[in-house]
């Protein structure tokens, strides 16, 4: 009697695990985020929001500015983040100038925050006429994009930009004792060395003269030239007499820039040195606009 107890309390028992083990088979399992899948896709939004930077110029007006930002940002950016951007231009990523300009962000690392949160780091790579169609860069600029998935889906949620990373080339005159900060585009630059000769007053008659250094790109050829960056140099004396209209340099009203000096001579850009508009113009203007020339002390 008790060995048909005992095997028919173990049959129970295995009914009912076997019943437990079905059920919990039978439910559904939970489902996983798919990290892979959701990282492609926040790398994928950062790399299109940065081929629109260059399609918000932050230098038109205000009422411009914020609706190009809500044409181009509203698909990549949270509404809060574009609110703040569209009330402080200044402070949010866009074109600045007409060369370099942003061409895209390059994409360096994702990392997982939370499953609705990602941090994306990369680069916001800038260029000019002559990087376009390939990877180089005039300029570029670190950033780092939080991700966040909100009701409309994955949006960039808060965004920190860096300072420029460095990309210069210096040009040393000992000389005449000045440097000159150049990009990166113009690593290989050749000089050409010329004079510049001032005329007197209501004749053709040549009464000064002095040296005039032309650094050159790289990629200037006889049959496509660039923009040169010219330097005119004067003795202190020389540039006294010009200033008091002793003598004159070429046909311009005006009459050369300065850009430096020390207790020697003064570094002057010709009056009008532009005036061609030769390829590369855009980038030697935004160039001189950073006050590159330095006197050596």
């Amino acid at each position: 009697m008790k060995k048909i107890l005992v095997a028919v309390l173990i049959l129970i028992f295995s009914v009912s695990l076997f019943g437990c083990a079905k059920e919990k088979k039978d439910q559904p399992a939970t489902p996983q985020p798919n990290e892979a899948a959701d990282k492609q896709t926040v790398s994928d939004l950062v790399n299109d929001f940065g081929k629109k930077l260059q399609m918000v110029s932050l230098l038109a007006p205000e009422e411009t500015v914020k609706q190009s930002m809500q044409e181009n940002y509203e698909k990549f950016v949270s509404p809060d983040l574009l609110a703040k951007w569209q009330s402080d231009p200044a402070n949010a990523p866009g074109r600045v100038g007409s060369s370099p300009w942003p061409d895209r962000i390059a994409v360096s690392s994702v990392l997982k925050l939370s499953d609705s949160s990602y941090e994306v780091k990369g680069e916001v790579i800038e260029i000019t006429s002559t990087e376009v169609g390939s990877d180089k860069a005039a300029a570029r600029r670190p950033i780092t994009c939080t991700v966040k998935k909100l009701a409309q889906g994955w949006r960039i949620d808060a965004v920190k930009l860096g300072d420029y990373i460095s990309n210069e080339v210096i040009y040393k005159n000992a000389q005449y004792g000045f440097t000159f900060t150049l990009t990166d585009t113009w690593q290989g630059y050749t000089i050409v060395n010329e004079k510049w000769e001032g005329l007197g007053i209501g004749s053709e008659e040549i009464v000064a003269t002095g040296p005039e250094i032309s650094i050159r790109h790289p990629q200037w050829t006889k049959d496509n030239p660039r923009q040169d960056i010219p330097i005119m140099i004067f003795t202190l004396a020389q540039w006294q007499d010009l200033q008091q209209e002793k003598f004159h340099i070429g046909a311009a009203p005006m009459g050369p820039s300065e850009l430096g000096r020390n207790d020697k001579f003064v570094f002057a850009l010709p009056a009008r040195y532009n005036y061609a508009f030769p390829t590369g113009y855009e980038e030697v203007d935004k160039i001189l606009a950073g006050k590159p020339l330095k006197p050596m002390e």
